[in-house]
């Protein structure tokens, strides 16, 4: 690879980095050709990006960011094959598909690990942070839970003013019923 096609790469990483608010960067060294493509394979179906780039090359794309990627560097998470998940809607996606495609590969082959992952300029370093980041809502889930719980008082309201009404109406009834 020449000077000026890495140079091209570090620029494509680099904006699709910065356009990103989701990726994650996985170990996939001890895989195998098929099981590389199993995953790339399972990962399109999810909607998701998955390119191995080489880590200078992903080190020299984070330091064009605005955000500090230091900790990536500093934990050793650019080391060995690196390979990168770009999730387009939701942080959570990469972290389900990782855990997906790991149950498929038995108990005894936990693959690709996770290296370290960035959700909304939030980082996360290690695979024992993969349980946690398939809890993350997406934005849409979480407008949907405040509608949800903003909703709530209004519906309990309604509803006791409906059961009173009816309440109401029974005592009135029960009254003139006796009156007559």
């Amino acid at each position: 690879m020449t000077k000026q096609e890495k140079f091209e790469l570090v620029e494509e990483l680099s904006q699709k980095l910065a356009a990103t608010d989701y990726f994650y960067i996985v170990d996939a060294a001890s895989m195998t050709v098929e099981e590389v493509n199993k995953f790339r394979q399972a990962c399109f179906d999810k909607g998701i990006e998955y390119r191995v780039v080489k880590n200078k090359l992903i080190e020299k794309a984070l330091g064009t960011l605005e955000a500090d990627y230091s900790e990536f560097t500093d934990k050793a998470v650019l080391k060995g094959m690196s390979g990168i998940m770009f999730s387009p809607e939701s942080g959570s996606a990469p972290a389900k598909a990782l855990k997906e495609f790991r149950k498929g590969m038995g108990k005894d082959r936990q693959i690709p690990v996770l290296k370290g992952a960035s959700v909304d300029s939030a980082l996360y370093v290690g695979d024992n942070t993969l349980e946690a980041l398939t809890s993350i809502k997406s934005k849409a889930e979480l407008i949907g839970d405040v509608i949800g719980l903003l909703q709530s008082p209004a519906k309990n309201v309604i509803s006791a003013l409906s059961s009173s009404g009816q309440t109401i109406s029974g005592i009135l009834k029960t009254l003139e019923e006796r009156g007559e």
